[in-house]
């Protein structure tokens, strides 16, 4: 391992790499994909939490329990793309480095093993930094420690690298003449981060802004996977009483199917803590109850239930992975229509879905967790990850791993 200094950089091993960044405060880490110009090819190529996933690229949450990472694989990053450039800012809103030492650890994305870590020095007043990058040079692929901070937060990173951020019109427009043609279908816009928004004027005070993270305002919200939901709802987190619904159909008209679904819950340390299912109906003081066993997966509605009461929940449960797993042996590809809700218990409203869309000849699947934020408030991410085991047991480890 190598403990890099600002402007070091050392050849990549491999050729997929997670480089991730802790702090002793909750970080955001973004990466953008760069050509030989230093620019973005268009906001697509911004990856964040509202935009996880690009060409070579990915962003992975922490939860909040561990380091947000941004995933690159050199292997697959389009032509003309030189350089991903690793960036992390304060998630707290205005919150500065002053006193904060981040540290890169720059992994083997399959093996594990460290290859470098970097740890900026004499960090004070900015409140967005590039730390590392991953460039290539005359064909081979190295990092780079750089350590640039700046002081007008991420937007100064995204308009040095080309992303756009939309500045306030100083007046509203004048009104267009009523004979005026109608104006063309305006082109797909790109997620935007909503930390990217310039500073507003000096205003009378107003009720804090939220991190621009969707929630439960809107009403029901339609994950896809790797997608995060914050359950809020009104401006307060949701900690009553809540059920996980999952369902699942056979894939051939006349077949039973008999999935378990089950919920893992974790520490602080993504140590395990128990889990419920089938077997073990009720755990944590009666906080998480299962439903019980169906047998076949016929039948309009959720298949199983697993109830949580978010605010009964013993402070050292950080974590919740919600699986499904075929005890004999049925693969996911015959499976159909598998998806897992959200539901309020009080008032039997839906409050998030995600449905399953693709299938892998696996016996488990990982649907989705809910992490508990440092701020208290719970947030559900859809997962759709597929694990080669029958039973609860099996899924312990990966479901840590994934947190």
């Amino acid at each position: 391992m190598t403990a890099m200094t600002p402007g070091s950089n050392i050849p990549l091993t491999a050729t997929r790499v997670a480089v991730d960044v802790a702090a002793p405060v909750r970080l955001d880490v973004s990466g953008l994909l760069l050509g030989a110009n230093g620019k973005v090819r268009s906001d697509d190529d911004f990856i964040f939490y509202n935009q996880p996933a690009g060409p070579g690229v990915t962003y992975r949450s922490g939860g909040g329990t561990a380091p947000d990472a941004i995933l690159v694989d050199t292997g697959a990053l389009p032509a003309g793309v030189e350089r991903i450039v690793v960036t992390a800012s304060p998630d707290a809103a205005g919150q500065t480095f002053q006193g904060v030492e981040p540290t890169a650890t720059i992994r083997d994305a399959d093996g594990g093993a460290v290859l470098a870590t970097f740890t900026p020095p004499r960090l004070a007043t900015e409140t967005a930094l590039v730390v590392v990058e991953i460039y290539l040079r005359n064909g081979a692929w190295k990092a780079r420690a750089v350590g640039q901070g700046y002081a007008n937060g991420l937007a100064g990173i995204a308009t040095d690298f080309g992303v756009s951020v939309d500045e306030e019109p100083a007046a509203p427009p004048a009104p267009a003449p009523q004979a005026a043609p109608p104006a063309p279908p305006a082109p797909p816009v790109a997620p935007v981060d909503p930390r990217l928004a310039p500073p507003a004027p000096a205003a009378p005070p107003a009720a804090p802004a939220g991190t621009g993270k969707i929630n439960l305002d809107k009403g029901r919200v339609n994950l896809q996977k790797n997608q995060t939901v914050s359950l809020v709802k009104g401006g307060r987190p949701l900690l009553s009483q809540v059920k996980m619904g999952l369902g699942w159909e056979p894939a051939y008209r006349g077949k039973d199917i008999d999935l378990d679904a089950s919920v893992i819950a974790y520490g602080p340390q993504r140590n395990h803590l128990d889990s419920c299912y089938f077997g073990k109906l009720t755990i944590l003081n009666g906080s998480v109850k299962h439903s019980g066993d169906n047998l076949t997966g016929e039948g309009a509605g959720d298949d199983e239930v697993i109830v949580v009461d978010l605010g009964r929940l013993p402070a050292e449960v950080s974590g919740l992975v919600f699986t499904v797993n075929s005890f004999s042996g049925q693969k996911f590809t015959e499976v159909a229509k598998a998806y897992c809700r959200l539901i309020d218990a009080a008032t039997g409203e839906e409050l998030v879905r995600f449905d399953l869309t693709t299938a892998e000849p696996q016996t488990g699947v990982m649907m989705a967790k809910l992490i508990k934020q440092f701020s208290g408030e719970w947030e559900m991410t859809a997962m759709g990850e597929f694990v080669k085991s029958r039973t609860v047991r099996g899924m312990v480890k990966p479901a840590a791993q994934a947190l």
